[in-house]
């Protein structure tokens, strides 16, 4: 595992509820970023840390390869990867995410 790798594992792993995305909670610079923010505030998720990849060229093509998903947003909970916003979405209608997120 080389570092940028290794960089995204702590990052994942240290956080319950760990979002990459384009810009930041605050300020999304993307529309599925900011929609990916919202489903997480929908569930009532206090503790989101976020990583903004467009600050960090390497950890930008670094999570895509970590996981293996090819777009950004990317979800992780409890050091599993969910998916992006389209599945968020999803799981959000279906209630599946909520849940997840209470197990958490």
């Amino acid at each position: 595992m080389d570092a940028v790798q290794q960089r995204i594992d702590a990052m994942v792993k240290g956080h319950r509820v760990m979002l990459f995305m384009k810009g930041s909670a605050q300020f999304p610079m993307c529309g599925f970023s900011g929609r990916a923010v919202q489903i997480l505030k929908a569930c009532g998720v206090q503790d989101l840390e976020t990583f903004n990849v467009l600050e960090d060229p390497e950890v930008r093509q670094g999570i895509k390869d970590y996981a293996n998903w090819p777009t950004i947003p990317q979800l992780y909970v409890n050091g599993e990867f969910v998916g992006g916003s389209d599945i968020m979405m999803e799981m959000y209608e279906s209630g599946e995410l909520q849940q997840l997120l209470t197990q958490a």
